[in-house]
């Protein structure tokens, strides 16, 4: 995929695409390829319809986590393979008849507890006291921390804008013990595998593993 991951790339920056949107739509397309175990290029539309079904019936993947991957595939069958039509789709969301269930302050305390591991315990934390969206914890770089106005700078959040958000002094505590045993150089939540920031799946799992552990049964994801 390597040729057709950079014809994609390059067609994102001449459109002006943020950072996080590339990247948010190469893992669209390269998710794909690995679940068919072909190149994306090869796939039909019949094909990345029964996908998307996986994706919402099996794996329970959120409304609007599919329709960032159905951009991302239509962007690339549009605008890389130069394709003039798909019929792949998700349907809108029913509206929802009733409130969110929220997590006590309590629940959140055990869940964060039972975090898999240091790291993803600290993305949970950070997560919560800093008020921070799944992207923005994974984008978060060292030099983000800012320990001397007790602030952190939130890079190309919603809307594609920079914004600060404050930084607890328990927050930093445990930042500080995560950066003394894990020593993080670029991104404060790096990947195992590659060079970038550890991919979205990543923390909605710990979250899930968290959740289970906690025995905490109300319906939701990280964001609530």
């Amino acid at each position: 995929m390597t040729e057709l991951r950079r014809r994609m790339d390059e067609a994102m920056i001449v459109r002006g695409l943020a950072d996080r949107t590339r990247e948010a739509y190469l893992w669209a397309v390269s998710g794909l390829a690995t679940f068919y175990h072909r190149a994306p290029d090869q796939i039909s539309d019949a094909e990345v319809q029964a996908y998307l079904l996986h994706l919402i019936r099996d794996r329970q993947r959120a409304w609007s986590t599919c329709n960032i991957i159905v951009h991302g595939l239509r962007f690339f069958f549009h605008e890389t393979l130069k394709r003039d039509r798909t019929t792949f789709c998700i349907p809108s969301p029913r509206q929802p008849g009733t409130l969110p269930a929220l997590l006590s302050r309590e629940e959140v305390q055990r869940l964060i507890a039972l975090a898999p591991n240091l790291k993803h315990r600290t993305m949970l934390l950070t997560t919560y006291a800093a008020g921070l969206r799944l992207n923005e914890v994974l984008h978060l770089r060292v030099g983000d921390i800012d320990s001397a106005r007790m602030m952190i700078r939130v890079e190309q959040g919603k809307g594609g804008k920079d914004r600060y958000t404050v930084l607890s002094p328990r927050l930093l505590d445990a930042l500080r013990a995560y950066w003394q045993a894990a020593r993080p150089r670029l991104w404060l939540f790096p990947s195992s595998r590659t060079h970038g920031p550890i991919d979205p799946p990543a923390l909605q799992r710990a979250y899930q593993t968290a959740k289970r552990r906690a025995s905490i049964t109300k319906p939701g994801g990280i964001h609530g």
